[in-house]
Formats: C-alpha cells, sequence, structure tokens
C-alpha cells in the first residue's frame, strides 16, 4: 500500500482527495502554487471533519489522526519523499504534462503519478513522461468524501500493477474502483450522455417543455432529478464542453451530437443556477418552479377504447376511467363515439393511428411503458379535436394523479430517454470499456441513476427496449438510433444483459 500521497492542487476536488484519504489513515501532503490556498484548504477540511465528529459521523480519535495526517506542502521538493502523486490541478494537457516532467526529477523511481484528469487522455499526459507505465487516471467526483466512486483509468503503457494498487487504495478509503480504459469520458461521463442529449434532442423538436420533461423522467423513470435540473446544477457551460469533447474524440458518431440550443444560451450568460437562471431561474440558488398548469373542467361524454389487450394494463386504465364516471368499451374496434386510446412502443401516435385506421380527430396515445401511478403521459397528434384531448385529461386525471399532454413523437419522452441510456452502456459493454457489473455500480454511484444503463433494460425488459431503438431508427432514419449488437443478440438468444461476452470455459 501506498504509505505517502502528495496532492497537487488545493480547490474542491485536491482538498477533497487529502481529506479522503487523510480519513482513510494514510499521510498527505497538500500542495498549491499558492499558499494561502493550502492553508485555506486545510482550514476548510479542519471545519468540515469537525462538523462530523460533531454529528457523531467520526470518532475523536478519528478526527485527530485524519487531522494530524494532513500535512502542508509549500514546495514541490517537499513531496519527494511521497510513493504516490495525484495533480488536480487546472485542465490543460500542457500544464498537466509539464507537471508530471517536473515531479518525474523528484520523485524514487517506483512512485505512481497520477491525474485527476476528467476529460483529458491519460495516454497523453503521460506521453511527456520518460516511464508512462507508472501514469494513471484516479479521477474522482466531487465532493470526493461523499462520492463513493473513483474511476482508474489505464493508459495504452500503464503498468497493470499501478492500477491494481490504486484500485486498492480506493477501496482501503471505502471508494469502488471503476477501471477502465484511457477513452473518451472514460466511463461515467461516457454512460451519461444519453440522458442530456436526447432530453435536448426532445425539447428541440418541441415535444415538451423542460418542466414537462423533468417532471416526466422522474416521476416514470425514477431520476432524482430532470435533465434540465441537472444541467443547470452543473452549469452549461462545462455539461457542453464535455458534450463537444466526447462527441469530436468519437469523431462525430451522431449517438454523442450535442444540441444547437446550448451554445446561444451559454453566450447569453445563461449558465443555469450559478448564474441565476438556466433553463429554470433561480433566487439565493433556490430553483423558482412554476405550478403546473390546471386544465379547466369539461363534461365527459364519450366511452373510451383501448388498443392494447395487456390485461394488467386494461385493469389500470378501467379502473382510472371509472373514477371519472367513463366506461372503457371491450370491442375489438372502437364505437362511433369512443376516445380511441393507443398505447404505441418507439412509434409516434400518428404513425399507429394510421396504421390501425382509427379515426383521426378521436384518437390520441397514452404512454404505459413505466405505468401509471405518478404521473401519466398523454400525446396528441396534429389532428385530435381539441374537446376530445380535454376530456381524455380529465378522465385519466380523475383519481389526482397528474396528466401531462406532449406533441407527437416517436418514442413519447421517457421511452426515448430510457432506450438511448440501456443502449450506450450495451456500448460500452461491447467496448470493454466496463463489465457490465462495473458499467452498472459505476453509473449508479456517480450519476445517481435508478438503475445502471444495463439494469434498466432489464428492468423494463430489454426486447421492448429493443423495439423502441428500431422504431425511432425507422422514423428518423438515423444512425444515432441504431440497435447497439450487445443489446440485439441477448434479447435474441434470451439472455440477460449482464451477461459478458466472454465466459470461461466449461470442465
Amino acid at each position: 500500500m501506498f504509505k505517502r500521497i502528495g496532492v497537487i492542487g488545493s480547490g474542491a476536488m485536491g482538498r477533497g482527495i487529502a481529506q479522503l484519504f487523510a480519513t482513510a489513515g494514510v499521510e498527505v501532503l497538500l500542495h498549491d502554487s499558492r499558499s494561502e490556498a493550502i492553508d485555506q484548504a486545510l482550514a476548510y477540511n479542519r471545519d468540515t471533519l469537525e462538523r462530523a465528529a460533531a454529528k457523531g459521523k467520526l470518532s475523536p480519535a478519528v478526527l485527530d489522526a485524519a487531522l494530524a495526517k494532513m500535512l502542508p506542502a509549500h514546495s514541490l521538493r517537499e513531496l519527494a519523499g511521497c510513493d504516490l502523486l495525484i495533480e488536480a490541478i487546472v485542465e490543460n494537457l500542457e500544464a498537466k504534462q509539464a507537471l508530471f516532467r517536473e515531479l518525474e526529477g523528484l520523485v524514487a523511481a517506483d512512485a505512481v503519478l497520477a491525474t485527476n484528469t476528467s476529460s483529458l487522455s491519460v495516454t497523453r499526459i503521460a506521453s511527456a513522461c520518460k516511464h508512462p507505465e507508472r501514469v494513471a487516471g484516479f479521477h474522482f467526483f466531487n465532493p470526493v468524501p461523499l462520492m463513493k466512486i473513483v474511476e482508474v483509468v489505464r493508459g495504452e503503457r500503464t503498468d497493470p500493477v499501478v492500477i491494481q494498487r490504486l484500485a486498492a487504495l480506493a477501496e482501503q478509503a471505502g471508494h469502488f474502483p471503476a477501471s477502465t480504459p484511457d477513452t473518451p469520458g472514460f466511463l461515467v461521463n461516457h454512460a451519461g450522455r444519453a440522458y442530456g442529449t436526447e432530453a435536448l434532442r426532445i425539447l428541440a423538436e418541441g415535444v415538451a417543455t423542460p418542466a414537462q420533461i423533468d417532471r416526466i423522467l422522474r416521476d416514470s423513470l425514477g431520476f432524482r432529478m430532470g435533465p434540465f435540473e441537472l444541467l443547470d446544477l452543473i452549469g452549461l457551460d462545462v455539461t457542453q464542453a464535455v458534450m463537444e469533447s466526447v462527441y469530436q474524440q468519437f469523431y462525430q458518431d451522431p449517438r454523442y451530437t450535442p444540441s444547437y440550443l446550448m451554445p446561444p444560451r451559454i453566450a447569453a450568460g445563461l449558465l443555469g443556477r450559478k448564474s441565476g437562471q438556466g433553463f429554470y431561474r433561480y433566487v439565493d440558488g433556490q430553483i423558482q418552479l412554476e405550478a403546473e398548469p390546471l386544465p379547466a373542467p369539461v363534461a365527459i361524454e364519450r366511452p373510451f377504447w383501448l388498443d392494447s389487450r395487456v390485461a394488467e394494463v386494461r385493469e389500470q386504465v378501467a379502473r382510472v376511467l371509472a373514477a371519472a364516471g367513463a366506461v372503457l368499451e371491450e370491442g375489438a374496434r372502437p364505437s362511433a363515439q369512443a376516445i380511441c386510446l393507443v398505447t404505441p412502443l418507439g412509434e409516434d401516435a400518428s404513425s399507429l393511428i394510421a396504421r390501425q385506421q382509427l379515426p383521426v380527430a378521436r384518437s390520441l396515445a397514452l404512454e404505459t411503458l413505466a405505468g401509471f401511478a405518478q404521473r401519466r403521459v398523454l400525446m396528441r397528434q396534429p389532428g385530435v379535436d381539441a374537446q376530445v384531448l380535454a376530456q381524455a385529461r380529465q378522465a385519466l386525471g380523475a383519481d389526482g394523479v397528474p396528466v401531462e399532454v406532449i406533441n407527437d413523437s416517436p418514442g413519447f419522452v421517457a421511452q426515448r430517454v430510457l432506450a438511448g441510456i440501456v443502449n450506450l452502456g450495451c456500448e460500452i459493454a461491447q467496448r470493454r470499456i466496463a463489465t457490465p457489473a462495473v458499467l452498472d455500480r459505476a453509473v449508479q454511484l456517480a450519476l445517481g441513476y435508478p438503475h445502471g444503463p444495463l439494469g434498466f433494460g432489464e428492468h423494463f425488459g430489454a426486447a421492448r427496449v429493443e423495439q423502441i431503438l428500431h422504431e425511432l431508427h425507422e422514423q428518423y432514419q438515423e444512425p444515432r438510433y441504431r440497435v447497439s449488437p450487445w443489446l440485439r443478440r441477448r434479447v435474441q438468444l434470451g439472455l440477460p444483459l449482464t451477461t459478458p461476452e466472454d465466459q470461461e470455459p466449461s470442465a
């Protein structure tokens, strides 16, 4: 194990890394080019740990030991005795390379050099060193002590022993080490591309507002934050830089295409919470949400017809309609008065209504993928009668569950975002960037998703996800929605999405 760690850079990441390993019992020397910054960071850590101890989260003995393990290093030369150096300086390739060249001349030949970079190539950073085999990525997430994950990134020439040692150190400190090769976005930033980019695409198509998209994804799929709340929290400028970087590094693969909606907002200074306005407004850092619109009450004068023959779905819809005093017809075809509800999977409402030869003025779509308990989604199409829509909205919200009305789109909102997340996760597994288990756990720990990408697919059904993607690809004719071979093969063979490609030979 490492006996003494040097951390270069005393900002939020550097001081967090120092606190993490000092609390784990390792001596840490914290350096910054500004001496006052070192003192401020150590004071910040002291205050944080003392507050934790006051709340009973740290014992007095652990507190005293951790404080004794965090030491200032006012010059790089004071780091000469460290066997692990972790840089957390500005995200600039030339600056990191220059620092590593200087460190190589100070430390022992077997000392490990690690970079906390979130977006730069570890291999390119290491290329400036005489011994690139001892250089690796060690990418933490903010706040470091609370985010129980670190990406351990192997460059093209990194010694496997270095990766093993860093992973063991992370586990000693209570963090999950997600080992990954040096690819664009590493693991977490790569896996997270589908959530925001598909939501932006939905917004750009005029399907729904940011608030609607956020509400649907929180209530339907269980996300703690909607994509636009998340964009505002991280900062549109920061997120756009990552989107552009990953897109360019994958040579303009359409899966990663950024949105044209972002640059004008950034130019206008609408950066999110830190600027007081992004997709939402903020006052003293608090989001200002408008109340959900309440539709005017209308009389329900028509029966309803549902195209789904799934018993559970029909029972749920019939129960909701009964609360409104409405009737669900049982016939194979709707009556001349019925409001027709179709339940597309991947298709838009217009396509399914036309294919089933239903009356355009009386037909609209109902989302059924994620159930009805928290929020219901109706999708209108251009020809639906306004009174039909009003009656459907009234009836389907009769039990108090809010009803969202969006414009026609292949895959609604939840289906599109879910399919994108699962498909991209399958590509990451296909490319051997992470094992299925590491991928899902890393995404849940770092991004707070209710399921990992492959777990999402298993929860909602891999075959259904594949169907959504096929329909999206058919509707848009874009490679953005092409089905990952990993997903297709496992659906064909009836295997879980977590089934690895490489199995141990049987005896």
